[in-house]
């Protein structure tokens, strides 16, 4: 969406010249994507993704949105707190017992349904199993968020038949089995070396550039020390070329770096997103969309991407009654 602003030509003018960061404007090769009825310019916009899982044992929430009625109301609230991206889970990637396809869909399918009736937000839905990737995509689906890495290439031969879009998320075990003790010589390339890979397949089942985005995949199959890193040098993630997710929000790193339990974390989640976007990243996925919200508009305008809403504060007589508006 374009952003609008309040700011007059004398304030423009006021303004001093905001100078670039290089790493937090990676060259993206199709940075401007749509995505069903909505179209995303990530050269200087960072998308926020809200999460909603229907599931009894996500690992932040216990279950307070599997409810439908519920993840319905907390979808909504997250279009209307700013997110432009609703992401869907029925199961999560962590250990434990692997649900049918039925299962899956019976959680995802009616969420996807009615956020696709309420509401014109980006929906990608987070699985690993290529029939619940189609069923989602006939619901009204514009992405797939495979937490897998592509461990099975029909997901993405499903999406490429289709006009979706493609999340490769960096993980190493199957899913829904442990992986108690992840080594890499170098996590950072190691990821990297991943997901350049899986774009590859990806394509190679028909998936085009144009479609398919990367996430390093924070903390899965990753310690604390791991995910750091790639918070640190995200720049090499990012410089692939496709729109990167950073999905940080309330994860285990942050609580163990911070000595913090899952509901004392939102603060140094927002941290952690805003070193990932002055990195690169151009979608958070966020527990919180309001805060997210406000600590990615606020990034943009440091970088200089976005006005300010109005220049008050020791302008003189400039916007003195002019309303603060919020833009997105």
């Amino acid at each position: 969406m374009t952003p609008t602003t309040a700011l007059s030509g004398l304030e423009a003018r006021s303004a001093p010249e905001i100078q670039p960061y290089p790493a937090a404007e990676p060259p993206l090769t199709d940075p401007i994507r749509r995505f069903g009825t909505r179209t995303i310019d990530f050269r200087r916009h960072v998308a926020i993704m809200a999460v909603v899982n229907r599931t009894p044992d996500s690992f932040y929430d216990r279950g307070r949105t599997f409810p439908l009625a519920t993840a319905v109301a907390a979808a909504r609230a997250a279009v209307a707190a700013g997110a432009e991206w609703v992401d869907i889970g029925g199961q999560p990637f962590a250990p434990g017992r692997r649900l049918s396809v039925a299962e899956e869909c019976d959680r995802v399918l009616p969420l996807v349904e009615e956020v696709r009736r309420t509401t014109d937000a980006v929906i990608s839905v987070d699985t690993f199993e290529p029939e619940v990737a189609a069923r989602s995509i006939r619901a009204g689906a514009d992405v797939i968020n495979d937490t897998s890495g592509l461990r099975d290439p029909a997901v993405a031969a499903v999406v490429a038949a289709s006009g979706a879009s493609l999340i490769l998320v960096h993980s190493l075990a199957a899913p829904r089995t442990p992986f108690p003790h992840p080594t890499y010589g170098d996590v950072v390339s190691e990821v990297v070396g991943f997901l350049s890979a899986r774009v590859d397949d990806a394509m190679k089942e028909g998936v085009p550039a144009d479609r398919l985005l990367v996430d390093p995949g924070h903390d899965l199959n990753k310690n604390t020390l791991h995910s750091l890193q790639l918070c640190l040098r995200l720049a090499e993630v990012t410089r692939l070329g496709f729109p990167t997710v950073a999905a940080v929000s309330n994860k285990d790193f942050i609580g163990e770096t911070l000595g913090q339990e899952r509901q004392e974390r939102q603060a140094g989640s927002l941290a952690a997103a805003v070193l990932c976007i002055l990195q690169g990243a151009r979608i958070l996925r966020m527990h919180d969309p309001a805060a997210a919200w406000s600590a990615a508009r606020l990034t943009e305008s440091v970088l200089g991407w976005r006005p300010p809403v109005l220049l008050r504060h020791n302008m003189g007589e400039a916007n003195v009654d002019a309303p603060l508006e919020r833009t997105s």
